[in-house]
């Protein structure tokens, strides 16, 4: 099974996705509590905005200071390993397809898999989780991502088998 999906078609960047190091990425969402828990969707544009402005301000206020270059890595709690061992994990598909910067004219979002395709239309899309861990291991079987519904509606049959991503 090819761990690796290709992101293609009708858009400026074709990209490609492994989705075996999401678990380090700080956008992965609990499956376990996303669609049980009610989430806020967040706008990083303004989050990094706000940060900058802050840390500009300090700059102004305080003067510059050089961070460390050693402790510039993330540390991960004993709780952060354990649920990273044992969570299930999924991502959400916008920034990907932000990322790729479809063409003006691109209207679908498809997601090739081994027994057919499933087309979403590309606004929708960008509310599709991408599951991509169960119980802290990745979907060898019938992955390497399982496509959710923003609902949850589909959790217990999702889009499995996903060997690529088109754009048309």
């Amino acid at each position: 099974m090819e761990y690796i999906i290709q992101f293609k078609g009708n858009v400026k960047f074709k990209i490609t996705l492994d989705p075996t190091v999401w678990i380090f990425d700080d956008r992965k969402l609990d499956l376990a509590k996303y669609f049980t828990d009610k989430h806020i969707d967040r706008d990083e544009l303004e989050e990094y905005k706000r940060g900058m402005g802050e840390h500009w301000s300090r700059e102004i206020m305080e003067g510059a200071t050089v961070p460390p270059t050693l402790n510039s890595e993330k540390k991960y709690k004993k709780q952060e390993k354990q649920e990273m061992l044992t969570g299930t994990f999924g991502i959400l598909f916008k920034p990907f397809i932000e990322n790729a910067e479809p063409f003006e004219t691109a209207q679908t979002v498809i997601f090739e898999t081994a027994d057919g395709e499933h087309g979403f239309p590309l606004e929708a899309s960008k509310e599709l989780v991408l599951k991509f861990s169960h119980e802290g291991k990745p979907l060898r079987e019938d992955g390497p991502v399982h496509v959710l519904l923003a609902d949850g509606s589909n959790l217990e049959n999702p889009i499995t088998n996903v060997t690529g991503i088109r754009v048309e």
